[in-house]
């Protein structure tokens, strides 16, 4: 198939890079049984050239990747069955918006909306900055965003960048042994999800979503962040151990929290916030 890679016959690859390509020309899909992170094989090749719009999917990740450092496990194809219990994917093109500040609410945004709909009442929340839960606070997946620069120069902010959007969701029940966080699992949001229809569903919205983060930022999305945002509203700690009342996220993704000292807008990566 023109612009895609080999691959396991379960997969829609066909038809995600027919809708996507349009947009992104040169765009490919791949697949493959087990690598050690699709966004670190990602950031790999960007860093050595190849800078194409791409979609990695990964059967099996063996050092699969969070924030902060943190490992995302995998468990991989059960064995004898063919059933993927997790969705594991990189998506990969080059991007200049006027600013990266949000661009991972903006993408749990779009990830929740197209598996849970937009219905009255939301099944998928959100927590800053790059969580998606259930009720009972309970961890259904992640995002991860990295970017690569193209400059060999000083880097200015008109210049694109390779971006590098990670993503990884339970799709089956999920031990909870080990986990800091409990876990939940898409099948509860809907019993019909594979990882296969679940990477369908989400591949051209998120697509669509990025290119509109580019032109017009996260203002846009942050009404529709706010009605799943988990943490509104909530006592809240943080990393270095103040703690507050969370209010929301600004119009640049900034977490809003009030603490003893007044309003803080919480930006930096190297924050963790833990609801009370």
């Amino acid at each position: 198939m023109s612009g895609a890679a080999a691959l396991i016959p379960a997969w829609p690859a066909e038809d995600i890079w027919q809708q996507i390509e349009p947009l992104l020309p040169g765009f490919s899909v791949e697949v493959l049984a087990s690598v050690d992170s699709t966004s670190s094989e990602l950031m790999r090749r960007a860093r050595g050239g190849r800078t194409e719009p791409t979609l990695l999917v990964a059967e099996t990740q063996t050092a699969g990747r969070g924030r902060l450092g943190r490992q995302w496990k995998s468990a991989g194809v059960y064995e004898g069955t063919g059933v993927v219990p997790a969705l594991t994917f990189s998506l990969g093109l080059p991007l200049a918006p006027q600013g990266w500040s949000g661009l991972s609410l903006a993408v749990g945004v779009t990830v929740a909306e197209c598996l849970d709909g937009t219905g009255a009442e939301p099944r998928i929340r959100l927590k800053w900055p790059n969580d998606l839960w259930l009720a009972g606070d309970r961890k259904l997946g992640g995002i991860l965003v990295e970017t690569a620069s193209f400059a060999t120069g000083p880097q200015t902010a008109e210049q694109p960048r390779y971006v590098v959007v990670g993503i990884g969701l339970n799709v089956l029940p999920v031990l909870a042994e080990g986990l800091s966080t409990p876990p939940a699992c898409l099948r509860e949001v809907d019993t019909s999800l594979s990882a296969a229809r679940a990477l369908k569903r989400l591949a051209l919205p998120l697509v669509q979503a990025l290119l509109g983060f580019a032109e017009h930022g996260f203002a846009p999305f942050q009404p529709r962040f706010a009605r799943r945002d988990v943490l509104a509203g909530r006592g809240v700690t943080l990393s270095n151990g103040q703690q507050g009342t969370a209010h929301g996220v600004s119009d640049e993704g900034a977490l809003l929290v009030h603490t003893a000292t007044g309003m803080q807008a919480i930006t930096s990566a190297e924050i963790s916030v833990r609801p009370q």
